[in-house]
């Protein structure tokens, strides 16, 4: 139920004051639905999440609709949503993805590498190595064009071939990335199987070897219940950008023990109650959520969602 002046606002010392929140539901949220979303309802998704405050919404991925058909219509999405005054980011898998992405105007692109060769060959058929060969050119030419690179790193915090993924060997990409030109990069917990301390050591080893915090955001995955208790670990660390998807929604295609991303409302929530600010109307996010449930035809996995999408859900 929704009560006013809920969640009380405690703020903590150890945290920023405001969070950056990179919306992923449009792409990552999206990609895995069975069923095809039309192309309409997607742009009113991003519309009614860039109204309910979201500054930056993944709009779609420049990838072959071979291996991503839910997202095959990106040059029809896009210049639905363009004139939006919101960061618009799209995934490119290669030169191809990043003309495809240029013609259409797009300013801010990401590239998705791997932490482990396994991941790397079942997402892109390629070795770490060659996924970054194949990466480094792309990067080089949207910097050239003064476009703003993101660079996804999946599989930080473990691999369902491969096991627990020794923090160095995650560190050596993650700085391969920033040295390619790459502007920002999402640590990605693919499997949700991150847990707090983990989250802690290897914030602290990237920070060791020289990469800022102020470049990092992290990407979690709720499988074990962790996304939350992660988020924070990473806030108390000194990270301002958290990956999110509205209403809980997405998974991958390559990686099936990939459930849900953590819940853009559920993560609010939260930093509500910590007094941290995010700029978001939680009560237009969560009818948003409620209103694209209705399109997939099953409830928000988002317990934010369900608390609140059956009560007045205007802000308090």
């Amino acid at each position: 139920m929704t009560v006013p002046g809920l969640p009380m606002a405690v703020p903590s010392r150890d945290l920023p004051t405001r969070v950056r929140i990179h919306e992923v539901g449009a792409r990552d949220g999206l990609q895995n639905e069975k069923a095809t979303v039309p192309t309409e309802v997607k742009a009113e998704f991003i519309r009614r999440l860039a109204d309910a405050g979201l500054t930056t919404i993944e709009a779609t991925s420049f990838v072959h609709p071979k291996w991503v058909p839910q997202l095959a219509d990106a040059e029809q999405l896009f210049p639905l949503v363009s004139d939006l005054p919101v960061a618009l980011p799209v995934l490119v898998p290669n030169e191809r993805g990043l003309d495809r992405a240029l013609a259409l105007g797009s300013r801010r692109v990401a590239v998705f590498a791997s932490a482990t060769d396994s991941f790397a060959k079942a997402n892109l058929n390629r070795t770490v190595d060659e996924a970054l060969a194949m990466f480094e050119p792309v990067v080089s030419r949207a910097k050239s064009e003064d476009v703003h690179v993101r660079g996804y790193l999946s599989m930080c915090f473990g691999d369902p071939w491969e096991g627990a993924v020794p923090i160095p060997q995650v560190v050596q990409v993650c700085k391969a990335l920033l040295d390619m030109g790459c502007d920002e990069l999402s640590l990605g917990d693919t499997i949700g199987v991150a847990t707090p301390g983990h989250v802690v050591a290897l914030l602290a080893a990237l920070d060791e070897a020289g990469v800022p915090v102020s470049a990092l955001g992290v990407h979690f995955h709720d499988t074990y219940g962790q996304a939350l208790a992660n988020t924070l670990a990473a806030l108390q660390q000194g990270v301002t950008t958290v990956d999110a998807s509205a209403g809980g929604l997405g998974g991958c295609p390559y990686a099936k023990s990939a459930t849900g991303n953590l819940a853009t409302e559920d993560l609010v929530w939260m930093l509500r109650g910590l007094g941290v600010d995010t700029g978001i109307d939680l009560g237009r996010l969560v009818a948003t959520s409620a209103w694209m449930a209705t399109h997939l035809g099953r409830p928000s996995p988002s317990r934010t969602v369900r608390a609140l999408s059956h009560e007045d859900t205007e802000e308090h």
